[in-house]
C-alpha cells in the first residue's frame, strides 16, 4: 500500500488523525507494490531511453472456450452434412468473401475487417495464454513465463496519459479462471500486470470507504476525491512526497478514468447499437456475452491506454454447437461492428488493432450432442482497425476444415502483426529477462498481408 503521512488531520471518512493514508495499490500480485513504484519503475526505463511513443492501442477479445472456425468464418459447403453443419455462407461486400450466416453486420463491413482462416501452433490448454502472450506456456516458464502483450506495452511504452494504466483487463472472474486471464506479467514480474476494474483494484483505487456501489454515484464518489485533495494539500502531504508518489496520487484522484469506466455518461444511443449482450446463455463456467465491456474498452483506449483486454462468452460448445454459435455470434456481430463504427467515427481505429479470437479450434465431424468437441489443429481470426490492410481472407482450410492447407498462421506471426500496429519492431525490440537476456517480442514475422 501506498502511505503518504498526514499529520493529525482528520480525514472526512473517519481516519484516526495519527494513521496513514491507505491509498493503495493496483494489486499486481505483490500486496507491497506501490503506484509509486510503478511510476518509479517507468521513470527508470525513461531514463534507459524507452520514452513513451505516440499512443496506439490494442483491444484483446478472448473467445474463450475455443469457437467452432468452420461456423463462422469459413464455412465448408463442399463437406458431407456431418461435417458441414447447419449454417450456410453469406456473401460479403467484399467480393469473393464469404462468411457464416450468423454475422450480416460483419459480412456488410467485411471491408473493415481480416479473416484468418488458418490459425496454426495451438497446445490445446483451455486458457487465454497463447493469445495474450503469443507463446506457449512453457516458454520460459522457470523464469516466470513469458509476458503478455499488455505487460511489455506497459513496461516499453509506459502510460499514454500519466492518470490512466496503461494495460487494463476487463474480464471478470470466471468459474473456470483461466477463461478470465487478461494477460499474464511473466518474466517482467507483477510492475507491469493489469489494472483490473472488477477486482480488488477498484476497490483500492476508490480509497476510505468508497466502494463499488459509491463507485457506480459517481456524484458521491467525486466528492470524496475533492475532500480528499483537499485534506491532503490542507497538510501538506503532497509538498512533501516525491514525483513518482505524487503522480501515483493523481491516478487515485483523477476522474479520467473513472469516468472512462462510467457508461452512464455515454450517449444512450451508442449504447444501443453495442446492445448489452443479455440474456446471457451458455455461460456455464465461463465468460457472458456482456457487450457493453466493448464500449468500456474504446472509451478506455479514449482515455489512454493502450491494451484492453476482455473475454467474451464461453465458446466450449461439445453440445449445442449451432444453438450456441446463432446466440453468441448474433451478439458478437452487433458490438463488434458497433466498435469498429465507433472508432472509425471518433477518429481512433487507424491506431486501434482490434482482434477477436479464442484457444483452439472444433472438430470437424458433428458429435452426437450436435456439438463440436476440441480441436487445436487450426483454429481462426478476425482483426480490424491498427492500420492493417483490411478486406480479404487470408488462409484457408481443407475441405473438411479439419487442417490448414493455404498461409498456415501461427500465433506468433500474428503478435507479431499486432506489435508491429502498436508501434514497436518485433525484429528488433527485446525485453530482458531476469538474467539479463534479451528476449524478442514475438516468435514470428509480421504478416505481409496486413502492412
Amino acid at each position: 500500500m501506498l502511505n503518504i503521512p498526514i499529520g493529525r488531520t482528520r480525514l472526512c471518512d473517519g481516519v484516526s488523525r495519527r494513521t496513514f493514508l491507505q491509498a493503495g495499490t493496483f494489486s499486481f500480485g505483490a500486496v507491497s507494490l506501490s503506484l509509486a513504484d510503478l511510476f518509479r519503475a517507468e521513470a527508470r526505463a525513461a531514463a534507459a531511453g524507452q520514452s513513451p511513443t505516440r499512443h496506439k492501442a490494442l483491444i484483446n477479445i478472448f473467445l474463450g472456450g475455443g469457437p467452432p472456425h468452420q461456423d463462422m468464418w469459413e464455412i465448408k459447403t463442399e463437406a458431407p452434412a456431418e461435417v458441414r453443419g447447419e449454417f450456410k455462407p453469406i456473401p460479403t461486400c467484399v467480393p469473393g468473401v464469404q462468411i457464416g450466416e450468423c454475422f450480416p453486420r460483419i459480412a456488410r463491413m467485411a471491408d473493415q475487417f481480416a479473416f484468418i482462416r488458418s490459425v496454426v501452433g495451438a497446445r490445446g490448454g483451455h486458457d487465454a495464454y497463447q493469445c495474450t502472450t503469443g507463446f506457449p506456456q512453457s516458454s520460459l516458464s522457470p523464469l516466470g513465463g513469458r509476458p503478455s502483450i499488455g505487460s511489455v506495452a506497459a513496461k516499453l511504452q509506459g502510460a499514454a496519459d500519466p492518470s490512466v494504466p496503461p494495460f487494463v483487463g476487463l474480464a471478470a472472474r470466471t468459474q473456470h479462471v483461466p477463461w478470465s486471464d487478461p494477460g499474464q506479467v511473466g518474466f517482467l514480474g507483477p510492475t507491469y500486470g493489469p489494472f483490473k476494474p472488477s477486482g480488488p483494484d477498484l476497490a483500492n483505487m476508490v480509497l476510505n470507504g468508497s466502494n463499488k456501489d459509491a463507485f457506480a454515484d459517481r456524484k458521491r464518489l467525486l466528492t470524496r476525491f475533492d475532500g480528499l485533495r483537499r485534506e491532503i494539500d490542507a497538510a501538506g502531504a503532497v509538498r512533501g512526497a516525491d514525483a513518482s508518489t505524487e503522480r501515483a496520487l493523481n491516478v487515485l484522484t483523477s476522474s479520467r478514468l473513472v469516468d472512462a469506466l462510467d457508461l452512464s455518461k455515454e450517449d444512450p444511443k451508442v449504447r444501443e447499437r453495442y446492445g448489452d449482450g443479455k440474456p446471457y446463455k451458455f455461460q456455464y463456467d465461463g465468460a457472458p456475452t456482456v457487450n457493453e465491456q466493448l464500449l468500456v474498452a474504446r472509451r478506455l483506449v479514449e482515455a489512454g491506454v493502450r491494451v484492453v483486454t476482455l473475454s467474451y462468452g464461453r465458446w466450449d460448445s461439445h453440445g449445442k454447437n449451432f444453438d450456441l454459435v446463432r446466440d453468441h455470434g448474433a451478439k458478437l456481430d452487433q458490438c463488434l461492428t458497433a466498435l469498429v463504427e465507433d472508432l472509425e467515427l471518433r477518429g481512433m481505429l487507424g491506431d486501434t488493432t482490434v482482434v477477436a479470437w479464442g484457444e483452439f479450434g472444433r472438430t470437424p465431424q458433428v458429435n452426437k450432442e450436435a456439438g463440436r468437441d476440441h480441436w487445436p489443429q487450426v483454429s481462426c481470426a478476425i482483426l480490424a482497425g491498427g492500420g492493417l490492410k483490411t478486406g480479404q481472407a487470408i488462409g484457408s482450410t481443407d475441405r473438411l476444415g479439419g487442417n490448414a492447407k493455404d498461409r498456415p498462421t501461427p500465433f506468433g506471426d500474428v503478435f507479431a502483426t499486432l506489435y508491429h500496429a502498436l508501434g514497436l519492431d518485433p525484429m528488433t525490440t527485446t525485453v530482458n529477462d531476469p538474467t539479463g537476456r534479451p528476449q524478442h517480442l514475438a516468435e514470428g514475422v509480421v504478416m505481409p498481408e496486413l502492412v
